[in-house]
C-alpha cells in the first residue's frame, strides 16, 4: 500500500515551527509549490503527521526556505491535498470555522456560548464579514477555537466538510485530527499566533468559501462513517434497536424536578447507568471495534459507501462494541470513587451527587450489561467464538482491577517511593487492557484472531504507556473541562512515572521533601505545586518522559508493521496518531513555574 512502507524512512517528528512568511510574495511562492507537489501525491489514503512533514519539508528545502514555515506550509499542502474533495461537498453540507481573536476585543458585542462567540448580527469586523458570505452560501458558521465542539458537529452527521481560519497554534489542534481521520479539510492560517495584533489573507479566505467542482473526484479513505457509527451507538434509539430499551417509567419519575430517591428504584438504576454510558466521552473503544471488524473484513467502511457498509455490520459487532465502551464507563465511575473526583465530563461525579453505594451499583450494572451483551449472541457468532470474547473481556476487567490496586495499594502506603519500571507497570495493567480488548474483539468478530492476539498485546501495552505517560505531562496544564487545577497527580499522592523518575534522580534530602510535599497538608496547594515543580525540573523529568513517549510510540508501530492485511496496519497508525497527542511545545511544568505565586521568600529554591 502506497506511503505505509515509507514511513519507518521518514524523518523523527519534532514539535512544528509555527511562523507565517512575512510578505504576501513570499506566502503566494510557498503556497503555489504545495499546488504543485499536492497534484503528485496519491489521495487514496490520508496522509499522517510525519509523512506530512516529509513533504512540507521537501518543499521548503526545494525552495531554499526556512524550517520556520514548516507549520505553516504543512497546512497549505493539506488544504491542497483535499481541496477538490471539499469542493464537490455542497456549502450546505460544510462547516466553517473563524477565529475569534479577529475581533475587536474591546468593542465586541458578542457572548460566548457552549459553542463559542455568538455573533449576532453583528458587521464591526472580518468575523462577521466572513460569516455573511459563509451564510450566504450555506454555509453553517462556528466562531470557536478547538476539535471537540467541530468533531461533536462532524460526529453528528450535520455536516461533511470543514474550512477554517484560525493561528497555526489552533489550527493544529483543531484540524489535526480532523485531517488524519479523513475528513475534507481546508485552512488558511492567520499571519500571527498573537491573538491582540494579527490579519489574515482575505481574497484566499473568500477563495476557500467559494471552492465549488461539479464533476466526481477520486474519493480519500475515511474513518468517519466508522466514527460516527461508534458515537451513534449510544443514542437512545440505537439502545432499544439492539434490545436495551429503557424501561418506561412513570410520566411523575421522568420530570426532571423529581428526586432520584423518588424514582421507581427498578427503571432508576437502568437510567442512571444508560444516562452515563450516553454522556460525554469520545468513544474511541468502541470505534476501535468497529473498525478492526471493518479492515480485516475488506476495509469497505473507510471506502466511498463506507456508511451503507458500515450500517449493515451485524448487531453482534455493534454490540460487541458497545460491552467495550460500558466496561469503560464503569472503570470511570469505580475509579472517580477511589480518587474521589469531583468532576467527570464537566459536571459532578455520580458518587458525589448521588452518593458512593449508588454510585458502586452503577458502575457494576454496566460491567454486567457488557457482559450479557455478548453472552447472548452465541446464535449468531457461535458458542466458541463467544467463549473467546467473553476470556478476553474477562481477562482485560481482571488485569484492570490488578493495575488500579497496585495504585491504591501504593497511594495508601507509606513508603512512597515507587521505581520507574513499577510505574510503567502499573500503566500497563490500568490503560493498555481495554485497547487490547477492542482490537482483539473485533477482529475475533470476523473469526479465527490467534494470529493478532500477540501483535495486539505489543502495540497495546505500548500504546496504553505511551498514553498514560502524556497524561502525567497534561496534567500539569490541568484540565477545565472536568475542573482540574495543575498537578493534580502530586497533590493526591497518585504514582505516576514522572514521581519516580524525580525520585531516582534527586538528592536523598530532596527525594525526603518530595514525600513531604504528597503527604503533608500544612502548606497551600499552590505552594506545594510550585516546590514540586522545581524539584522536578530539577530531576529533568520532562525530557526522560518525552523520550519515553518516542520510544513506546515506536514499538506501538513495530508491532503494527508485524500485522496483515494493510488495511488494518493503517489502522493501527492511525490509532498512534489519534490516542498520542503531540505534547505542547511549551513544557508543561515550566508554564505551571510561570503562573504560580513566587516562591515565599527566606526558602530555599
Amino acid at each position: 500500500m502506497p506511503g505505509l512502507q515509507s514511513r519507518a524512512q521518514t524523518p523523527r517528528r519534532v514539535p512544528h515551527i509555527k511562523e507565517a512568511p512575512e510578505t504576501r510574495e513570499l506566502r503566494q511562492l510557498i503556497r503555489d509549490a504545495c499546488v504543485r507537489h499536492a497534484v503528485e501525491l496519491d489521495k487514496s489514503v490520508p496522509l499522517d503527521r510525519t509523512q506530512m512533514e516529509f513533504h512540507a519539508r521537501s518543499i521548503l528545502d526545494g525552495l531554499g526556505q526556512a524550517e520556520s514555515y514548516l507549520g505553516w506550509t504543512m497546512v497549505m499542502l493539506a488544504s491542497e491535498f483535499w481541496k477538490d474533495q471539499v469542493a464537490v461537498v455542497p456549502p450546505s453540507r460544510r462547516l466553517c470555522l473563524l477565529p475569534h481573536c479577529l475581533r475587536h476585543a474591546e468593542t465586541c458585542p458578542g457572548v460566548y456560548d457552549e459553542t463559542g462567540l455568538d455573533c449576532g448580527t453583528c458587521t464591526a469586523c472580518e468575523i462577521g464579514d466572513y460569516r455573511i458570505v459563509a451564510e450566504r452560501l450555506g454555509y453553517r458558521v462556528l466562531v470557536a477555537e478547538g476539535s471537540p465542539i467541530v468533531m461533536k458537529i462532524i460526529l453528528s452527521g450535520e455536516v461533511d466538510a470543514l474550512v477554517g481560519v484560525a493561528c497555526l497554534n489552533v489550527l493544529e489542534k483543531a484540524l489535526d485530527k480532523i485531517l488524519l481521520a479523513g475528513i475534507p479539510c481546508m485552512a488558511v492560517p492567520l499571519h500571527s499566533n498573537d491573538c491582540r495584533n494579527t490579519s489574515v489573507d482575505r481574497d484566499w479566505v473568500e477563495e476557500m468559501l467559494s471552492v465549488v467542482k461539479d464533476e466526481p473526484v477520486a474519493s480519500t479513505r475515511t474513518y468517519v462513517h466508522l466514527m460516527r457509527a461508534a458515537s451513534r451507538l449510544f443514542q437512545p434509539d440505537q439502545l432499544a434497536r439492539i434490545g436495551l430499551p429503557l424501561r418506561e417509567r412513570r410520566a411523575a419519575d421522568r420530570a426532571e424536578s423529581v428526586p432520584i430517591t423518588s424514582i421507581d428504584p427498578i427503571a432508576g438504576t437502568q437510567s442512571l447507568a444508560y444516562d452515563f454510558l450516553m454522556k460525554g466521552g469520545k468513544y474511541s473503544r468502541p470505534f476501535i471495534t468497529l473498525a478492526v471488524y471493518d479492515a480485516v473484513t475488506g476495509g469497505r467502511g473507510t471506502g466511498p459507501d463506507g456508511e451503507q457498509h458500515v450500517g449493515a455490520f451485524p448487531d453482534a459487532v455493534f454490540k460487541a462494541a458497545m460491552c467495550i465502551e460500558s466496561f469503560h464507563k464503569a472503570s470511570l465511575i469505580h475509579d472517580d470513587i477511589e480518587d474521589d473526583d469531583s468532576y467527570r465530563y464537566g459536571e459532578e461525579t455520580l458518587h458525589r451527587r448521588l452518593g458512593v453505594p449508588t454510585a458502586i451499583n452503577v458502575g457494576d450494572y454496566l460491567i454486567g450489561m457488557g457482559y450479557r451483551l455478548v453472552a447472548k449472541e452465541a446464535g449468531e457468532l457461535g458458542a466458541e467464538a463467544v467463549a473467546d470474547l467473553l476470556h478476553c473481556l474477562a481477562d482485560a476487567h481482571t488485569r484492570l482491577c490488578e493495575g488500579q490496586g497496585a495504585e491504591l495499594l501504593w497511594r495508601d502506603a507509606k513508603d512512597k517511593r515507587l521505581s520507574p519500571l513499577d510505574a510503567l507497570k502499573i500503566y500497563s495493567l490500568k490503560t493498555s487492557p481495554a485497547f487490547e480488548a477492542a482490537l482483539y474483539c473485533g477482529a475475533r468478530l470476523a473469526g479465527p484472531a490467534d494470529a493478532y492476539a500477540e501483535p495486539f498485546r505489543k502495540f497495546a501495552r505500548n500504546l496504553g504507556v505511551a498514553f498514560q505517560v502524556l497524561n502525567d505531562l497534561k496534567d500539569w496544564h490541568g484540565d477545565r473541562a472536568n475542573r482540574r487545577g495543575s498537578a493534580g497527580d502530586v497533590l493526591s499522592g497518585r504514582p505516576t512515572v514522572l514521581w519516580a523518575m524525580a525520585l531516582e534522580s534527586l538528592s536523598a534530602t530532596e527525594q525526603m521533601e518530595l514525600i513531604a510535599l504528597a503527604e503533608t497538608r500544612d502548606r497551600s496547594d499552590d505552594w506545594r505545586v510550585r516546590r514540586a515543580c522545581q524539584l522536578y525540573r530539577r530531576a529533568g523529568v520532562e525530557m526522560r518522559a518525552r523520550q519515553l513517549v518516542e520510544k513506546h510510540q515506536e514499538r506501538a508501530k513495530a508491532a503494527a508493521d508485524a500485522v496483515e492485511p494493510d488495511e488494518l496496519r493503517r489502522l493501527l497508525y492511525y490509532l498512534i496518531d489519534m490516542v498520542l497527542e503531540p505534547p505542547a511545545e511549551e513544557t508543561p511544568l515550566g508554564i505551571v513555574s510561570e503562573i504560580l505565586p513566587a516562591w515565599p521568600p527566606g526558602l530555599p529554591s
